[in-house]
């Protein structure tokens, strides 16, 4: 009988992230591909009842916009492993859905557009990537079409990053002309040839060297020798390093056309490392043969529109995970069932019996459950918050017509607990007329979007004078909102905001009332 720890040695579980258009939704269906989770052909997949389009947006607006708006959860096998891959949203203005991800993956992959390089969301992302001790690879995309020259981009990586990139496969010809790649630790040259819109695997073929001389020229010549001097200045992959954010594994691609993808999923195959003991709020840890527990990562209703179910997004932290077991919310104390579990492929889903640490549950209508939970079984368990991004826009949100308020408040309470957005009472209107509160303007746009789509509530969104919030208490709260330029507006767990209507008189309130409680938000100004 298999254990948590034998079976975890078999997970991988990792995000993708980059900056927008840098083909990270491509490279995440291709890997499907590989990985055979989409049959012969890129954007099919095999369902019970015929075939079905596999995409990870799935979303409308995302579709509509072409953009990843939510991030989403895809499981396949490939060389007798399991894959959990986390994609990401890329545009800053869901950076907070990003985070909460990352705190569920293992390891990630860093998609860069061979022509763009390091670009400022990148620099972002690895920056949380750091912060949360997440090893990383990086895969050059779009080498196919015109960019920039591998050695400069691995010197932006550096030199941005300040992580050292050891090359896994160096790329045989200019960007634009991309061959093949020479695989740094056997020397060994694959030369890809393309398929029709990249839509069947890219058939690929070892050459040796003298025949690679002879047909590739001057780009094999000049591949080698940069090859070479990668090697002779120490320019390999270290397991340490890559595990301790020191380095990362770099490979040289495009998605588009599949070339390099396979070797990109075998490296994430032998080098993200498997499910390891999770770190407890209280700074200990809690094993992989220890009774189950997960974490709640994310939140996401209106994923079936047939059912307006609502998932909670588990990340198996220990254990055994058996459908049916009654375990624990961390939050509440509150004992429920797992009987609806199912595990994820973008919006599709299928019921699960069994699952083991690093896999990712979806837990149906588990309505008590919200983003940053632990569910356990045995020992209570707490695992660190998950924290709030400091928002930076706020509009005052109303219902167009007032016959429609159930469903706008329903709407406002689901898009709240998920974390779509930050929703702030007045204690005097309620849900009359919250504050929504975002990071980016796109946010509004999709509560929009989703309330009158998904719950039939158009509503109107109205400007506040409000530009920065402060976190303070109940005993600075009164006194707070008796000044002028600055309310107190509160969130569902009972968070109370402090809004200013400028940072000056934010400065001045702190510099006269040094007594009162005005503490920073986790990302002042935007992490993203």
């Amino acid at each position: 009988m298999s254990s948590p720890r034998e079976e975890a040695a078999k997970r991988r579980t990792f995000a993708i992230i980059s900056h927008p258009d840098a083909g990270k939704t491509t490279l995440t269906e291709k890997f499907l591909l590989y990985g055979g989770a989409l049959g012969k052909e890129a954007g099919t997949v095999k369902a019970r009842e015929g075939r079905r389009s596999a995409t990870s947006d799935w979303m409308d607006l995302e579709q509509q916009r072409g953009i990843s708006i939510t991030s989403t959860v895809l499981q396949f096998d490939y060389r007798d492993c399991t894959i959990n891959l986390l994609d990401t949203p890329g545009h800053r203005d869901f950076s907070e859905d990003t985070y909460r991800v990352l705190a569920a993956a293992d390891a990630a992959v860093m998609v860069l557009d061979a022509a763009k390089g390091i670009e400022p969301q990148t620099l972002k992302l690895f920056e949380v990537c750091r912060e949360r001790e997440i090893p990383f690879l990086t895969f050059i995309n779009k080498f196919d079409r015109p960019g920039v020259a591998p050695l400069e981009l691995l010197d932006q990586i550096e030199t941005t990053l300040v992580v050292e990139p050891t090359p896994v496969t160096w790329p045989v010809g200019i960007p634009g002309d991309f061959r093949g790649v020479i695989h740094q630790d056997t020397g060994v040259y694959t030369r890809f040839e393309r398929t029709a819109r990249g839509s069947t695997m890219a058939p690929e073929e070892e050459v040796d060297a003298e025949r690679a001389a002879s047909e590739e020229g001057e780009s094999w010549d000049t591949a080698q020798e940069e090859a070479e001097l990668l090697r002779e200045v120490g320019r390999v992959v270290d397991q340490k390093t890559f595990l301790g954010c020191e380095s990362t594994p770099v490979f040289f691609g495009s998605a588009l056309t599949n070339f390099g993808v396979r070797f990109l999923l075998d490296g994430v195959i032998d080098l993200v490392p498997s499910p390891a003991p999770r770190v407890l709020a209280d700074g200990s840890r809690r094993g992989l043969d220890e009774p189950f527990s997960g974490l709640v990562f994310k939140v996401q209703a209106g994923m079936d529109k047939a059912h307006r179910d609502r998932i909670a997004f588990v990340r198996v932290c220990s254990g055994k995970f058996e459908r049916g077991m009654m375990a624990y919310a961390g939050r509440t104390g509150r004992q429920f069932s797992t009987k609806y579990a199912q595990t994820m492929f973008g919006q599709d889903r299928d019921t699960v019996d069994v699952a083991w640490p690093g896999d990712v549950l979806g837990l149906v209508n588990a309505n008590d459950l919200r983003v940053g939970d632990a569910v356990y079984v045995g020992n209570e368990t707490e695992f660190p918050p998950l924290p709030a991004f400091a928002p930076e826009l706020f509009m005052r949100a109303r219902v167009k017509d007032t016959s429609k308020f159930k469903q706008f408040r329903k709407g406002i309470v689901q898009l709240d607990e998920e974390g779509a957005v930050q929703v702030l009472r007045d204690q005097d209107l309620g849900d009359q007329a919250p504050v929504l509160a975002a990071v980016g303007q796109m946010q509004f746009e999709v509560v929009t979007h989703r309330l009158e789509s998904e719950f039939g509530a158009e509503i109107e969104l109205n400007s506040t004078p409000y530009t920065i919030a402060r976190r303070t208490d109940a005993e600075s709260a009164a006194e707070l909102r008796a000044m002028q330029g600055v309310d107190v507006l509160e969130r569902a767990d009972g968070t109370r905001l402090a809004l200013f209507e400028s940072k000056y008189w934010m400065d001045r309130v702190v510099a006269d009332h040094p007594d009162l409680t005005l503490e920073r938000m986790v990302a002042e100004g935007g992490l993203f």
